[in-house]
């Protein structure tokens, strides 16, 4: 029952800004972390960002000086501003939430993995 939507990509220009979000609905539970993954056509999907709940921010080293992840309040929420956009950040972005749900007294654990279905970004030369 859990969804996660993003919502935020579009068609922007080369050096311009957007801003993600994703919001995760119908969970029981809050996540341990969240983050943004992409993928353009022809390529791998890549790790853009993630956020623990603690706050700890990890950025692959392409993004890490334009994007910036952000989680705000108790929502499962999660932010993804983008600034000095490039061409070859065309892709589209996932939104994705990691959780380790107890499922009974002893502490066993189930854990969980959900993903969006993706915003597109296009950025244009």
């Amino acid at each position: 029952q859990v969804q996660l939507v993003e919502s935020g990509g579009g068609l922007v220009q080369a050096g311009g800004s957007l801003r993600l979000s994703c919001i995760a609905t119908g969970s029981r539970f809050s996540f341990n972390a969240m983050g943004w993954y992409r993928q353009a056509p022809g390529k791998q999907r890549e790790l853009v960002a993630v956020i623990t709940s603690g706050g700890t921010t990890n950025y692959a080293d392409s993004m890490k000086d334009r994007f910036t992840i952000s989680r705000h309040g108790a929502e499962n929420t999660v932010y993804l501003q983008m600034n000095s956009l490039k061409p070859e950040d065309t892709a589209v972005y996932y939104c994705n939430a990691k959780a380790e749900v107890v499922v009974n007294v002893e502490g066993a654990v189930r854990r969980m993995d959900y993903w969006g279905k993706g915003t597109l970004v296009t950025v244009s030369s």
